[in-house]
């Protein structure tokens, strides 16, 4: 398999337009699963979410093990390059075989759940074929200002999302389905505290690999769950009569 620049600016460009559909579909009406479904139309079917959330972000650390597999010889160079393929993957490790077996969410919806594993195949194989067979790095891109800046967003982002769904995870008992107002950490001062993390730690990625691909990524990100945290906002602020007004929807002190 060979680079085709063309084909990655295509994806790129792709999933730049996917996330402004993202953001014209669900800014005003939330997606339907979770504390929002209640309000729409139920979906049929389901699954429970740990086997839902596996089989969905399975694929984005699959296709890009699969692409550097394929690739002859099968390494990264240089260093820089290495390490901006393990970032990527270290996160849907975690997503895959991690977070989806300490969940306590409810079933998730199987139109969504195959939407949700068709972007991660494709995001998956654009990130992937981008860094394995494209990038170009200097052999000193560690110690560039993007790449170093770029990486502590990331593991950032990486901390407040990961400390977020430890919190939201014991607001509930085993078997509770029931909602409850999320304290703590960043939760003080937005109501989307995993949304922002997972937001911050992506545009550190695309700021590390300083790639249309990454950028595009991050942008479709900020365009996907960025309404989710404002939906959610809104959802506690007519919940909850006692929910901290000071709050913000995504961005402290802004949003």
């Amino acid at each position: 398999m060979q680079c085709v620049p063309s084909l990655v600016l295509a994806l790129s460009s792709l999933l730049g337009a996917l996330a402004l559909l993202q953001l014209s579909l669900y800014l005003r009406v939330p997606s339907r699963y979770g504390k929002h479904e209640e309000r729409l139309c139920r979906p049929r079917g389901r699954l429970p979410a740990r086997c839902a959330w596996f089989l969905q972000e399975l694929p984005s650390f699959l296709v890009p093990a699969l692409l550097l597999a394929l690739r002859s010889p099968p390494r990264l160079e240089p260093l820089g390059c290495r390490l901006l393929c393990c970032l990527f993957c270290w996160h849907y490790f975690y997503r895959t075989f991690i977070y989806p077996f300490f969940t306590r969410g409810r079933p998730f919806p199987l139109q969504l759940l195959f939407f949700g594993t068709l972007f991660c195949i494709y995001n998956g194989f654009l990130q992937g074929y981008y860094l394995i067979y494209c990038a170009e790095y200097p052999n000193d891109w560690c110690t560039d200002i993007r790449f170093t800046s770029g990486l502590l967003l990331f593991l950032l982002g990486m901390g407040i999302n990961i400390h977020s769904d430890l919190l939201l995870r014991q607001l509930r008992k085993p078997g509770e389905v029931t909602y409850k107002i999320p304290q703590g950490g960043l939760f003080t001062y937005v109501s989307g505290a995993n949304y922002f993390g997972e937001i911050v730690e992506w545009f550190g990625f695309a700021i590390a690999t300083w790639s249309l691909p990454a950028f595009a990524f991050a942008f479709f990100t900020l365009c996907c769950i960025g309404p989710r945290a404002y939906h959610h906002h809104r959802y506690y602020l007519k919940t909850f009569t006692d929910y901290p007004k000071s709050r913000k929807a995504l961005i402290p002190f802004i949003f």
